[in-house]
């Protein structure tokens, strides 16, 4: 992909990685873009962020389609992870920048990662202005979203935000904008980021979008580190963000479950007939099929969470206990429960699903049923009465 100018005078020089399938246990089945920014004032021309160190060379030879490396005065460090990042050290060898502008935790994690502090930091301590003629550039502190030394520059005779994470979604595309890729596909791989990134960090994010709705700010690009920018949905997206960052959620129920020989699977199916009949939307997610990062996209906006598994060696199945520790990192709140299990001669499921549950303060709405071997017709029929009553605290809010 060559640089394309997204406005007059401010390129995106980034990458397209059409291959990426995982980032760090979350599934990116669509690929994704690292997203650096050119932005020529009358005076300074400023480089934001850089690329993953795979792809240096390819970052490097589209900043010379635009200028000199050597002539780039300043580099902006908004995110100092190593997909941002990796590329920085040689990026900084050739064009030797006057300034590096970072927050001090940017700076501090950039010497850890890279253990080269003789770097012209400039440090942003405060939300401050970067006059380069003609444009300003404003530093917003972005702390937690999602590392420590998190910011966003913002460049108000632009109306654009060049917005670290925050907006970003894994998908690789040779379109540009929002407005260029099919809306529903966008909107997904949107709450999937949010889900698998952003979740655990939410009140943060809160924070984060009250203060860029305080300030007022004229958005006409929401220029991202992944994925499209956005231009024509930006209040669609800050809509979607008020909304995940509240924890809000839909009159919704997600089971997931892992089965061995089919007895969870009937016990699951007959709970999803419970919650249909309460009159919610449900969805059914079986381990072996569904991805931990695609469930989790589906408990974003789900009320409750119903766990199911069989016990295995006095547990329970594997790919239960990572979903559960994957979960668990993302914190998931307001939701209601509950669970349901199998067992031979150790009924241990329960309680642990339990326990799992209630460590992320999901409220239960029932104890939970467990079966001995296969259920029969009655131990199906209190299945699906479950679900009746799980559907019921549902709607009742």
């Amino acid at each position: 992909m060559r640089p394309f100018e997204i406005k007059k005078d401010i390129w995106w020089v980034g990458v397209v990685d059409w291959n990426l399938r995982d980032f760090h246990g979350y599934e990116t089945e669509k690929g994704s873009t690292y997203n650096a920014y050119l932005v020529k004032g009358a005076e300074k021309t400023v480089l934001f962020d850089t690329v993953k160190s795979d792809y240096t060379s390819k970052f490097i030879h589209n900043l010379k389609q635009v200028i000199e490396p050597e002539k780039i005065d300043y580099i902006v460090s908004n995110h100092s992870e190593m997909d941002h990042t990796g590329a920085l050290p040689e990026v900084m060898k050739i064009v030797k920048p006057e300034k590096l502008f970072v927050t001090r935790k940017g700076m501090e994690t950039l010497n850890a990662h890279f253990h080269n502090n003789d770097w012209p930091f400039e440090i942003v301590d405060k939300e401050a202005g970067l006059d380069i003629g003609g444009k300003t550039i404003e530093f917003i502190g972005s702390p937690m979203l999602h590392w420590p030394e998190s910011m966003v520059s913002y460049i108000p005779q632009d109306g654009l935000l060049i917005s670290n994470d925050i907006f970003g979604q894994h998908l690789a595309t040779s379109e540009r904008f929002d407005d260029q890729v099919e809306m529903g596909e966008l909107k997904w791989q949107t709450a999937k980021y949010y889900a698998n990134i952003f979740n655990g960090v939410s009140n943060a994010m809160k924070k984060f979008i009250e203060k860029i709705d305080e300030r007022k700010l004229n958005l006409q690009l929401l220029a991202v580190d992944h994925g499209v920018i956005w231009r024509k949905n930006i209040p669609e997206v800050l809509k979607w963000y008020r909304f995940w960052a509240n924890q809000e959620s839909l009159k919704k129920a997600v089971v997931v479950y892992d089965t061995m020989w089919g007895s969870t699977s009937k016990m699951a199916n007959a709970i999803v007939g419970g919650l249909v009949e309460a009159g919610v939307s449900a969805k059914l997610c079986d381990l072996r099929y569904n991805h931990r990062s695609d469930v989790i996209t589906e408990i974003l906006d789900t009320r409750a969470i119903i766990l199911g598994s069989p016990v295995l060696n006095k547990g329970i199945l594997p790919q239960m206990g990572d979903f559960i520790t994957y979960m668990k990192g993302l914190l998931p709140r307001n939701k209601i429960g509950t669970v349901f299990s199998s067992y031979g001669w150790n009924d241990a499921a329960g309680k642990i699903l339990t326990e799992a549950l209630e460590e992320i303060k999901v409220a239960m709405v029932d104890p939970g049923i467990s079966v001995n071997y296969v259920p029969t017709h009655d131990d199906l029929k209190k299945c699906h009465e479950l679900g009746l009553k799980v559907g019921k605290a549902i709607l009742a809010g």
